[in-house]
């Protein structure tokens, strides 16, 4: 037996230094001394003992203070360990000191003093709490962060100056968590708060937030009402200024105001768009400037129209707008098929858009471009909704008041729309729109019987141009094509073989959304 101890022994005594070695670092017991000073700060002294080599501590320096705050605790002046910001390392037995700013908070007829001054693994901690006033109650836990479990003891001496607090048997994962409270403007110290983000907190919804988005939203939309309503509406027009108009005056073709078909849908709806410049080449054409010649086509054939230069045409008199597209269409050529329409053409459909633009202004019916004015405002409204956005994620992030911010992005969004409606018509442009929506009225249901026989081939021809723009197309090409004259064609417009008048209204039917679609493929023009 003794020689089997003997032979045991050293086997023992490794297992027994392994299992030494191997324990984890903990302190056995902890004696703490708190001094709450006059000005807040709570000054911690710890006497540690180790077992097992340095400790590293996570103290708990953040807790909820309510649904949109956390309160912060922050260490400093540490003598006797490291703190790195989040850990605390005590690397041998001692005296660890440091002070804690933020434990003490204000409540209703007093103060309290709140410290979480231990965690385990620890076999007894003892703490002692001495402050600048008389405590008027005190409490400990021990637990879970949170918990609501008391502590070991709990005592204040007779002179009600000091507490002491004693844990036995702190587990890992637990924390001492002492309590003291001091009357009223013992310290006059306040808690640090920092907003915490949650959806919800961010976007509270009470009498302030609500209060404070109804009110911004008034003034912002309002004041874009009142934007609008001095900037952006168009001059006011006297009633005398509106009700049908012919266009047919002293036995000429007179349209209101001179407009021509390519101006009207600018006037109209401050916007250069695809059916303005379709109407501009049916224009051209019963103007003399081309003729259009409709091909032939088998039944599966798409089909094509062949425009033609007109020789001795008077292009010198053309508005600047409608020489861009005649110079565009024929590009230093005599004749090109429609579905030939592209390359040059489709860079110069920019300029005619550019000039048209330019044309309303030198009209008088538009002080600026009103591309340019809905461009500017468009600018703005963005500007004014990513800044928004931007007010938004700050106030989320940092506040409750996320929802007030949600009141400039909708100013912003209501400004980039509202600034399509921005560019206003003069006096001179209010008057000669209500002439030409008059002349709109006239072609929808004004009575034709008053035109002389021998000049409706011209006039109604002049009038099919204008009932492109107001979507006219069907009446009035099967008024043109009604027209008793000689041979089968147009002076304007000519058909294949076998083709006559009464094919013309699906013709021109056909041209007009064949043309649109050509100018559309350019994506230099509004569509439809």
């Amino acid at each position: 037996m003794v020689s089997l101890v003997r032979q045991l022994g050293p086997m023992v005594a490794a297992v027994a230094t392994l299992l030494v070695v191997a324990s984890p670092a903990r302190a056995d017991q902890g004696t703490l001394t708190l001094e709450l000073r006059k000005d807040g700060v709570l000054h911690v002294k710890e006497d540690v003992v180790l077992k097992g080599g340095p400790v590293t501590r996570t103290p708990l320096l953040r807790t909820r203070h309510d649904d949109a705050s956390d309160r912060v605790y922050r260490i400093a002046n540490v003598k006797g360990a490291t703190f790195d910001g989040a850990e605390l390392t005590v690397a041998a037995s001692g005296s660890v000191e440091y002070d804690v700013i933020g434990a003490v908070a204000p409540l209703a007829g007093g103060e309290e003093l709140r410290w979480f001054v231990a965690e385990g693994p620890q076999d007894l901690v003892t703490v002692k709490v001495t402050g600048p006033g008389q405590i008027q109650n005190l409490a400990c836990f021990a637990g879970e962060p949170g918990a609501s479990l008391g502590c070991t003891a709990a005592a204040m001496d007779e002179t009600g100056q000091n507490a002491e607090f004693e844990q036995q048997g702190l587990a890992a994962g637990q924390v001492l968590t002492i309590v003291v409270g001091y009357p009223a403007g013992t310290t006059g110290a306040s808690p640090t708060l920092e907003h915490r983000f949650s959806l919800s907190a961010a976007f509270t919804v009470n009498a302030i937030t609500g209060g404070s988005l109804a009110l911004l939203l008034v003034l912002l939309l309002g004041g874009l009402w009142l934007v609008y309503w001095t900037r952006g509406r168009d001059a006011r027009v006297i009633g005398a200024e509106s009700g049908a108009r012919g266009a047919f005056q002293d036995g000429r073709f007179a349209p209101p105001d001179g407009v021509r078909p390519g101006q009207i849908g600018t006037l109209i709806d401050e916007q250069a768009d695809v059916i303005d410049v379709t109407a501009t080449i049916v224009d051209l054409a019963v103007r003399g400037y081309m003729r259009i010649d409709e091909q032939p086509r088998e039944t599966y054939d798409a089909p094509d129209w062949l425009l033609v230069k007109l020789p001795k045409a008077p292009v010198a008199s053309l508005l600047p707008y409608e020489r861009a597209l005649y110079d565009s269409v024929f590009d230093l050529r005599d004749e090109i098929l429609l579905s030939q329409l592209h390359g040059g053409f489709t860079t110069g459909l920019g300029r005619v858009r550019d000039a048209l633009y330019r044309d309303v202004v030198k009209q008088g019916w538009f002080i600026r471009r009103p591309d340019s004015v809905r461009s500017r405002w468009t600018v703005l409204g963005v500007a004014v909704t990513v800044l928004g956005l931007a007010g938004t994620v700050a106030l989320a992030m940092f506040s409750t008041y996320g929802l007030v911010g949600l009141a400039v992005i909708i100013a912003g969004a209501a400004l980039t729309v509202g600034g399509q409606y921005m560019p206003a018509k003069t006096a001179s442009g209010a008057a000669a729109l209500a002439h030409t929506l008059g002349f709109r009225e006239y072609l929808a249901t004004g009575d034709i019987g008053d035109v002389p026989a021998g000049q409706r081939a011209e006039l109604f021809s002049r009038y099919l141009p204008y009932a492109v723009i107001f979507d006219s197309v069907d009446r009035w090409a099967r008024v043109v094509a009604s027209i008793k004259g000689e041979g089968d064609n147009l002076y304007w417009y000519h058909g294949p073989a076998e083709w006559d008048l009464s094919k013309f209204a699906d013709s021109m039917r056909t041209f007009t959304m064949t043309t649109s679609g050509a100018i559309s493929a350019s994506r230099q023009f509004k569509t439809f």
